[in-house]
This record gives C-alpha cells, sequence and structure tokens, in this order.
C-alpha cells in the first residue's frame, strides 16, 4: 500500500475481491505461463507480495514450489485461503504491507506479477520497498516483477464492466480517473462496485485508486541503486523479446548481488 496521507487507497474490499476471481480465474492469465517456466529452477521457497486471492500462488504450488503469501486485503486473503483449501494446500499467508512486510527466513525467488508494484504510488517507498525485497532474498536470489509502463499514464477512459456472481448477482464496476501528476508519474482514480440482485441495487462500495508507473530504464536504474543486479526486461510475456513502445506490461528479472 502507498505511504500517502491517502490510506484508503488499494483497499480492495469484498466486492472488488469477488470480482477478481471472476475475472482472473487461477492460472487463466498469460502471466502465469510465464513465470511458472521463470521460476521452474528455483529450489527454495518462493514469496509472492500481494498474493491476492491466489492466481499465481495457486499455480506454483500446483508445480511443487514452497510458497509464502501476504496481502494488505484480508478480503483477498480469505479467498486465497479458501482456493489453497479445496485443492489441499495451507500456505503461509499473512495480512502484511509492501513497506513494512518481514519474515525471518530468506526466500530463494520474490515475485510480483502484473501491476501490483504500481500501488506503490511514491517513489521514495518504491526504493525502500525493493530494499526489502533485497534484503529479504539470498545472495543470488531472484527477483521477477511486473511493471505496467509509463504510456499508461495517459489512458484516460473509464471502465465500465459487468459480472455475473455464482448466485446470480449482477456485479458492476464504473471506474474513473480523478487525477494524472506527469511530474510524480502518479494517477488516482476511484472504481465504483456494485451488487444487484433482481434489478434492485443492494451493496455499493467506494474504491480509491492511486498508482505510480515507470519508465523503462528508470526501473531499471532503480533495481540496481537497491542492490539488484544481472537485470533483464521482456514485453508483454514474451521471453527474451525487447520491450517495445506498445506493450502494456514490463517483466524485469534481477539477481541479488
Amino acid at each position: 500500500m502507498p505511504s500517502n496521507s491517502n490510506t484508503t487507497a488499494n483497499r480492495y474490499g469484498s466486492i472488488a475481491a469477488e470480482i477478481y476471481d471472476i475475472d482472473k480465474p487461477v492460472g487463466a492469465l498469460p502471466d502465469t505461463a510465464f513465470h511458472l517456466q521463470g521460476l521452474s529452477g528455483v529450489a527454495g521457497p518462493i514469496l509472492e507480495p500481494a498474493c491476492g486471492s491466489g492466481r499465481t500462488l495457486i499455480p506454483l504450488l500446483e508445480a511443487g514450489h514452497e510458497v509464502v503469501g501476504f496481502d494488505p486485503s484480508q478480503e483477498m486473503l480469505d479467498r486465497c485461503a479458501a482456493r489453497c483449501a479445496e485443492r489441499g494446500f495451507t500456505p503461509a499467508l499473512s495480512r502484511q504491507r509492501f513497506e513494512d512486510f518481514s519474515y525471518s527466513e530468506s526466500f530463494a525467488a520474490i515475485v510480483v506479477p502484473v501491476g501490483s508494484f504500481t500501488l506503490i504510488d511514491d517513489f521514495a517507498t518504491a526504493l525502500a520497498v525493493l530494499r526489502r525485497f533485497r534484503d529479504h532474498l539470498e545472495v543470488g536470489g531472484l527477483l521477477v516483477l511486473d511493471i505496467q509502463p509509463l504510456s499508461l499514464l495517459a489512458h484516460r477512459g473509464e471502465d465500465r464492466r459487468k459480472w455475473t456472481a455464482a448466485n446470480g448477482d449482477l456485479l458492476t464496476i464504473e471506474g474513473k480517473r480523478t487525477a494524472t501528476d506527469w511530474l510524480t508519474q502518479r494517477a488516482e482514480s476511484i472504481q465504483r462496485y456494485e451488487r444487484w440482485r433482481d434489478n434492485v441495487l443492494v451493496e455499493s462500495q467506494l474504491e480509491p485508486m492511486a498508482q505510480r508507473y515507470w519508465g523503462l530504464e528508470e526501473f531499471r536504474l532503480a533495481l540496481e541503486a537497491t542492490g539488484f543486479g544481472a537485470v533483464s526486461v521482456s514485453g508483454n510475456y514474451a521471453r527474451g523479446r525487447r520491450p517495445r513502445a506498445s506493450d502494456w506490461v514490463l517483466t524485469f528479472e534481477a539477481r541479488r548481488g
């Protein structure tokens, strides 16, 4: 979670967590296969910060890895624990934040899929989190981290989508950008989540969001400044392909020195 004064941002409440499960089934997104391949040679424990409801954590468990996860959203963690239990897994899950998570053990790898790292919307806090990642990796340990590039700061379209819940409820989201700061590379938005039953609105939740986007070389320098080396980057989950201006996600892989 970000460290600025807007402490309610990026909360991921109950409706958001329910929609997340419907919209992002376990193992269904293209990043999962990419990360499973990249982590296939890792022998030790893996940490997934901001593990959400387990869409990446569970495939890693199914592949035989030891995985530990944390998330600031209790609603997400509850769903993650339930989905793991359905498959016979009981990983160590805890409610923690990016900026002050702590473990006594070291990890062989840390993986942060898709846009989770952009939820740290302050530059200095993000650097501190990268240092915390380094400190929790064993020497030579692998950091795999996706970021959404700076180009997404220019996107201003509204987000309107709908889903049908397992009980037949209609779940909707309406998102709108409320602020764009090019100097700090930061965007704010409001997401309105609603639950409809028999055409009657029965629940509504507002979710303020704040994200910071990164330039390609900026993030490479950030990794090197916080103790990582052997940095490589791929675009849109095409391993080994150099990033393109049209890419919507950049994957950095780096080692603790």
